[in-house]
């Protein structure tokens, strides 16, 4: 029974991504979605009256899992069969798959429904949702959903609980934060060091002393197994010494040892500190006496747990406060820990990555490859170029890059940051040293050169490449070729295509698009038109996906007849089926160049042309109304063509 309905899933879940692929236009990269014509492909498969909960579950999860539109599509279809009901199996489904997709509004309109049917869903998907919330920095909804079903949190789990703490203590929800904290104390939810962690480091910024030792004291009448007490202390006396509450951090130290949340020497730190910056040097002396005293040397490893659990969890800037905290008072941090806090805290302030990676750097340790171009990649999105520069000339110096893998990536990053000279400068240091470039580099240089309108020292970059052994690959010539064919050299684009094709070098859609782009604007058709045909030679799919582009650069520069003469009899029966704004004919198979012409004028008119020129694009071309595009000398009459 079960072979015979995961068997039928199959069949239906095939057909359904079949007819999906054939609803696509054969150019179009767009996701699968939920259209009539899936409807209509289901109704002819027959299995109407087979439907079941079980089977459409199954059809859904896990063979449309990922693919969300028609998962839901197949879903609400479905519950219009007669005699057919959603259930619990067929919610959970329908939900784990929308928790993937982050469709949130579906899923709360799903939720709606489970909620008005009194539906019982299993707690693991409420798990799912409350996670794709959170990453999402969605915490408010993601909280939403838990208070729903409280009275299940035992079933939710403790992992996903501790998380939803943490991300509201961490987006500022203190008192959401409070709720599921009591909730969590009074059905017995074993807190994690990160879940109560960043909880009560948020909390006690807020709240009275009375207040934090009070939750302490909760928590400590608990199992305190996955709770670390000294990170404890850290947070909590660092969250008071930001408020400038020193008076009560010293007091706090005292508090929290009582309550075997031991504070290390980094806590101890913390408040000598605070207590400097406010010029109490008495004050200062006698906590560092008790550090010597009652204070326990930091254990590196808990920290490096705690901090990547941050970063995994996405809580970036309590990963950076910590990370600046152990920095700032040099206490162990191993090189893996600094490498995730550069990379990640650099999409947030490269100014504190930069500090990280000088401290690592200060400790004789290089960042991965990986780190760096996380850094460089943040560094040239908030516009800190020079400071990049900085890093790599302070890297160089210390013999950081010795391979053509590590001297790639700055080529490549001095490029996108239009340091084109600095990068040239790098190209030419690599070859003193007796490294060959690699193709990327070369590229990385073409391209900036490109987009900066150097085309002179890319022409001469292209001359150096192959001088020097390195034969240029697909992305070399499309570089080159988009390039000419933008700015009217259409013919060296061309030249370049013949090239390539020589070399064995097999042009794409890029290629091809480009080519024909620039060939069309400078009213080369014959040269176009045989350019096209390479590409029906090469690959008939490829010549297919490109076909509307060339088109539509044919329409542009008014060749339109030649246009309708490539239009293909199934290319305007798919427009006929899909447009419903659209209406054309049925076209039979022996139709001739003027019903051919007539239609794909009115195709060309209401799909088309609009995008030209959106302004003028409002005569009736039955009406033979002549159609101008405004600042150009573009005008034709239907007339013309019937």
């Amino acid at each position: 029974m079960t072979a015979s309905r995961n068997e039928l899933a199959k069949i239906i879940s095939r057909a359904v991504l079949s007819a999906s692929d054939q609803s696509l236009l054969p150019s179009s990269s767009s996701r699968r979605t939920w259209t009539p014509q899936l409807e209509q492909t289901l109704h002819r498969l027959g299995y109407r009256h087979s439907l079941n909960p079980t089977l459409v579950a199954t059809v859904i999860d896990p063979f449309l899992l990922n693919q969300h539109s028609l998962a839901f599509g197949f879903f609400n279809w479905a519950a219009q069969q007669p005699g057919f009901s959603h259930t619990s199996l067929t919610y959970n489904s329908i939900l784990k798959s929308l928790s993937l997709s982050r469709d949130f509004n579906a899923v709360h309109k799903l939720l709606h429904q489970v909620k008005a049917q009194n539906i019982c869903l299993d707690p693991s998907i409420y798990s799912l949702l409350i996670s794709s919330h959170i990453m999402a920095k969605k915490t408010q909804a993601a909280f939403s959903i838990f208070s729903g079903i409280s009275s299940s949190i035992f079933h939710i789990g403790p992992e996903t609980c501790n998380l939803l703490l943490a991300a509201l203590s961490s987006d500022g929800y203190i008192g959401y934060a409070r709720k599921l904290f009591d909730d969590m104390i009074l059905r017995g939810v074993s807190l994690s060091t990160l879940g109560f962690g960043v909880f009560i480091w948020r909390f006690c910024t807020t709240s009275e002393l009375g207040e934090t030792l009070s939750l302490l004291d909760e928590v400590g009448k608990g199992d305190v197994s996955g709770i670390n007490g000294s990170i404890i202390a850290v947070l909590v006396v660092h969250g008071l010494c930001l408020q400038s509450r020193v008076p009560e951090a010293i007091g706090v130290l005292d508090e929290l040892r009582k309550r075997n949340f031991k504070p290390d020497f980094m806590a101890y730190r913390i408040v000598a500190e605070a207590l400097r910056l406010m010029g109490g040097v008495v004050d200062v002396e006698k906590v560092l006496k008790k550090k010597r005293k009652l204070g326990v040397a930091p254990r590196a490893n808990d920290y490096r747990e705690f901090i990547l659990s941050l970063i995994t969890e996405r809580l970036i800037n309590e990963a950076k406060e910590l990370g600046q905290v152990i920095v700032d008072g040099n206490f162990p941090i191993q090189d893996d820990v600094l490498n995730a806090l550069i990379g990640s805290v650099s999409t947030i302030n490269p100014s504190c990555a930069l500090k990280f990676l000088n401290f690592m750097l200060g400790k004789e340790s290089f960042p991965t490859l990986l780190t760096l171009s996380n850094l460089c990649r943040s560094l040239c999105k908030h516009g800190k170029i020079d400071e990049m520069v900085e890093v790599f000339k302070v890297l160089s110096a210390k013999g950081y890059f010795v391979d053509l893998e590590c001297y790639n990536v700055m080529i490549s990053f001095l490029c996108k940051a239009g340091r084109v000279k600095d990068a040239y400068q790098v190209l030419l240091d690599m070859k003193k040293k007796g490294l060959s470039p690699e193709v990327s580099s070369y590229n990385s240089l073409m391209e900036a050169c490109c987009r900066e309108d150097l085309l002179r020292p890319a022409k001469r970059l292209w001359d150096e490449m192959f001088a020097s052994g390195c034969g240029g690959n697909l992305k070399t010539y499309n570089i080159l070729i988009c390039k000419f064919s933008v700015v009217g050299q259409a013919e060296e684009a061309h030249r370049l295509f013949s090239h390539m094709l020589e070399k064995g070098v097999a042009p794409d859609t890029t290629t091809y698009e480009s080519l024909l782009g620039g060939l069309c604007q400078e009213k080369k058709l014959e040269t176009a038109l045989q350019v096209f045909k390479k590409s029906s030679g090469q690959d008939p799919m490829l010549a297919q996906s490109i076909l509307s582009t060339f088109i539509l650069n044919l329409c542009k520069e008014g060749h339109f007849v030649a246009a309708s003469m490539l239009l293909p009899i199934e290319h305007i029966n798919w427009v006929r089926d899909n447009s419903p704004h659209i209406i054309l004919p049925k076209l039979p198979a022996e139709a001739g160049v003027i019903p051919r012409a007539r239609i794909f004028l009115v195709w060309v008119q209401e799909s088309l042309l609009f995008l030209l020129c959106p302004r003028s694009c409002k005569g009736s071309w039955g009406n033979k109304q002549e159609l101008t595009h405004h600042g150009s000398c573009h005008k034709l009459t239907c007339g013309a063509f019937c």
